[in-house]
């Protein structure tokens, strides 16, 4: 097996700068001239995406930047021990022992070990103490080499006393459980499962830690599980078979605070059986937020908008699959396939086509498979809001509460309220205290029964009738929008698509307009219009900035310059996050003109009779677009009104001349990394 780290891929003592994008990219750099990946910008990017998730910074001066990539050939370990140091979001100061872990995507099992080892040697004093005071990057190496050399077990050691026995000093020593996770399962995972069983060491507690990282994973025994007073979460992402943990007094958190506060976690977790306040695991929503949430800490109109949004975040996929396969049939078999296309499917084949020949034929499946894809919108909507606050348990409950919301005729609203009613009853069961051996029946019985019934029940029985009526005037309304009150409405939703690019404000336009697509048809075709003119506006943006970028080079850094070559493809790709670097640097200016022509974009949309049958793709989905021509036209004036008043306000509200900090060969997309959402 080849060295994971050499003596040139060690910077000891340089100057690397203060910005940690610039580190990574060095580091990066030094791994792929050393032979050992293909493509630095790919490999900055993936880095950059880990880093942009969780700051990889912790206590003692250290930082672990590390990824999976496509760009990496062999596993590598480069080292910085820069000076000064260098910012990586660790609360005790800046970094001055940098470790990145490159490691390739389809990484082996015993390279995935070694890595997760060196990440937990760091965790010792002795290892960085020996590592500041190295003279050469030689010494490095062989530091490395000898903390990799042991390879330490794929799991932490727990407390002396891992049986499943009940000796008297176990009966008096309590018993905690813990999981570990972050998104790459290379480093935090293990370094906060070793910080942990550490610092319950000192307590004196019995600590067993699962380390769902990259390397294998050692399921806790369920006689463990059984004796343990409460569990910790120390988790960027979702626990694994969460269930196994329910009723269970918790603490949970991000991974990194493992690392960081140890002994603050464990104390909670010793105190949570007997404080009656404390999070339980229920498959509730309190321990489904977000990855690093700490769902206390929020107000009810952000759990409510993290409901909705998770919900319309999973339903995407159907809406797209199959809004783009209804316009494939149509584009296939023309529109009149709506009428017949069972019938095409169910009489004829490949080897006996219909009197319209193959396009017909395929035009009347595709048609078949993408409106039985666009049946699970309202069922998936509700269904995943209620996974939002209830975790799995609710899921089962939420897409009865869907099916329930179609059948009554309620639409996406009805899917919206289903969803709602049908996690906060699955989280209420879920809360209720029961004997443990009951406990294992609850998220995969007795919350779905129950859940269903309640949920259900009270669509048909209140709720249905009246969100249907709701509905139909919903739609009366925006079927009869015409001229200037279409307009008005482009206006509208264009500024909420631009006004934080990808923020709260742009996804509640694009959430609603999705949601309305399954109401769209011939005979109505507002709900269409109204998603052609969020797409539409959303594109304006990063297209604006790209061609400014291009109009008065001189007005942007290099840094920009670069960004702007991207946001073309990004902007085309209806990716409204392309213009969030721009922004970032210059909101004053960037975001007003971006407001303006996504405005003026979506009242021309709305006015023009455009529609859209694709949630999402931009130019990319031409063939779902209806009146393309228009389509386009719009977001030319679109951009070209953001970018002409970009430049305008850049020339003459300037606060000070822009300076180039990165060389023109050296400069690439800093966000390049950061997961684009719309």
């Amino acid at each position: 097996m080849s060295s994971l780290i050499t003596p040139e891929l060690v910077l000891l003592d340089q100057d690397l700068g203060t910005d940690r994008a610039t580190v990574i990219r060095t580091l990066a750099t030094l791994v792929v001239q050393n032979g050992r990946a293909t493509d630095v910008d790919a490999l900055f990017a993936d880095a950059w995406d880990r880093e942009s998730k969780t700051d990889t910074g912790i206590p003692g001066g250290l930082a672990i930047p590390h990824c999976r990539s496509e760009a990496v050939t062999v596993p590598t370990l480069a080292m910085a021990r820069p000076n000064p140091g260098v910012d990586f979001g660790s609360d005790d100061g800046p970094a001055d022992l940098i470790f990145f872990i490159a490691a390739p995507a389809g990484a082996d099992q015993e390279h995935l070990t070694l890595l997760s080892t060196l990440a937990r040697s760091l965790i010792r004093e002795d290892f960085t103490d020996a590592l500041r005071n190295a003279p050469t990057p030689q010494a490095i190496v062989d530091l490395v080499d000898g903390a990799l050399a042991p390879a330490a077990p794929a799991e932490p050691a727990a407390a002396p006393t891992t049986g499943t026995g009940t000796s008297a000093s176990q009966k008096q020593t309590p018993v905690l459980v813990a999981v570990t996770a972050c998104p790459t399962g290379i480093a935090h995972t293990y370094m906060a499962a070793d910080s942990l069983v550490a610092a319950a060491q000192r307590a004196g507690v019995e600590l067993h830690v699962e380390t769902q990282g990259s390397s294998s994973v050692t399921p806790l025994d369920p006689a463990l599980i059984a004796r343990a007073s409460a569990v910790i979460f120390a988790v960027d992402v979702d626990v694994r078979d969460k269930g196994r943990f329910a009723g269970m007094p918790l603490v949970q958190s991000p991974v990194k605070r493992g690392i960081d506060e140890p002994d603050t976690m464990i104390a909670e977790a010793l105190a949570a059986p007997t404080d009656p306040n404390a999070r339980r695991v229920s498959g509730t929503g309190a321990e489904a937020a977000a990855a690093g949430d700490d769902a206390r800490t929020e107000h009810i109109g952000q759990k409510l908008k993290r409901y909705l949004l998770t919900g319309v975040s999973y339903m995407i996929p159907f809406v797209a699959g199959g809004g783009l396969l209804i316009a494939l049939g149509f584009l296939l078999a023309g529109y009149q396939i709506t009428d017949n296309a069972k019938d095409i499917v169910l009489g004829n084949s490949l080897a006996n086509l219909p009197d319209g020949g193959l396009g017909q034929y395929l035009g009347a499946v595709a048609f078949i498979i993408g409106s039985a894809s666009m049946g699970f919108l309202v069922p998936a909507l509700a269904g995943y809001i209620a996974y939002a606050i209830a975790d799995r348990p609710g899921i089962a409950v939420g897409f009865t509460a869907g099916a329930v919301a179609l059948v009554m005729n309620a639409g996406f609203l009805g899917g919206l309220v289903g969803g709602l009613l049908a996690g906060f009853i699955a989280w209420a069961i879920g809360r209720l205290t029961v004997p443990r051996w009951l406990r294992g029946l609850m998220p995969v019985v007795i919350i779905p029964l129950v859940g269903s019934i309640f949920a259900s029940g009270l669509m048909i029985l209140l709720l249905g009738g009246p969100i249907a009526a709701l509905m139909t005037g919903l739609s009366t309304w925006l079927s009869s929008l015409t001229g200037a009150s279409a307009v008005l409405l482009g206006l509208i939703l264009g500024t909420m698509m631009a006004i934080d690019l990808g923020g709260p404000v742009n996804k509640v336009a694009y959430a609603f307009a999705v949601a309305g697509l399954s109401a769209g048809s011939f005979d109505n075709q507002a709900p269409w219009a109204i998603m052609a003119a969020v797409m539409a506006a959303g594109m304006v943006p990063p297209l604006a900035l790209a061609l400014a970028t291009l109009v008065d080079r001189k007005l942007f850094s290099a840094a920009e310059r670069e960004n702007g070559k991207a946001a073309w493809l990004l902007g085309a790709a209806f990716i409204s996050e392309g213009a969030i670097p721009f922004a970032a640097a210059d909101p004053l200016r960037v975001i007003p003109a971006g407001i303006v022509g996504s405005a003026v974009t979506g009242a021309i949309v709305m006015g023009s009779g455009v529609t859209s049958q694709a949630p999402h793709g931009g130019l990319f989905v031409f063939f779902a677009i209806g009146n393309l021509l228009m389509f386009v036209v719009a977001i030319l004036v679109g951009v070209i009104i953001s970018a002409a008043l970009v430049v305008l306000l850049k020339r003459f509200a300037r606060r000070r001349p822009v300076v180039d900090q990165i060389s023109e060969a050296d400069a690439a997309p800093l966000d390049a990394g950061i997961p684009a959402t719309v």
